[in-house]
């Protein structure tokens, strides 16, 4: 039972690691990625579209992306999106060709969106905290209901403490890692 609620727990702070990598891919870093894309939303037909869904999204080199819309009518709304969306980058239309070009940012801007990678680490822990507390929190109604041992339980604990940390320690290794990339620019 115990080991069902550590599986559980290190089952739960691997998604937090996987979700914090996710979001930091959508952040900018100075070469196109066609993941910053991701949280774009087009309007379809009247509905809500992710930008994947409507245009080919292509990296014709480092520095800027390519994409070709499936419907010549989708040009536009593809346009405004891009420009609503928090990227900070103009598009530019050839025909049914949508090219971003992405400058280096400043050392202002890098700084800014190291902040904004050190917010999303820090969301991440909060994350991880919370599986820990749940997980201790089983262990504990297990003792209250007199599955386990007060020795299990401590057992327990310390070895689901052992995992937080290492989760822990592995967001500050992402977070490390793409602040790097971003000051290296």
């Amino acid at each position: 039972m115990i080991n069902d609620i550590k599986a559980d727990a290190q089952t739960r702070m691997g998604k937090s690691i996987e979700s914090l990598k996710h979001d930091l891919k959508t952040i900018r870093t100075g070469r196109a990625n066609a993941s910053i894309l991701d949280n774009i939303v087009v309007p379809y037909y009247g509905t809500p579209t992710p930008l994947s869904q409507v245009a080919n999204v292509s990296t014709p080199d480092a520095r800027s992306l390519s994409i070709k819309p499936f419907d010549k009518a989708m040009v536009g709304p593809i346009e405004k999106a891009i420009m609503a969306s928090d990227l900070g980058i103009t598009p530019t239309t050839m025909g049914m060709d949508i090219r971003l070009n992405f400058p280096p940012p400043t050392e202002e801007r890098r700084r800014e969106l190291a902040k904004t990678v050190s917010k999303e680490g820090e969301a991440a822990k909060i994350a991880i905290r919370n599986v820990r507390r749940d997980a201790v929190q089983h262990v504990a109604k297990l003792l209250k209901d007199k599955t386990v041992t007060e020795d299990d339980q401590k057992r327990a604990d310390a070895d689901i403490q052992t995992l937080t940390d290492k989760f822990v320690k592995e967001v500050d290794d992402v977070v490390k890692e793409k602040e790097k990339e971003l000051m290296a620019l």
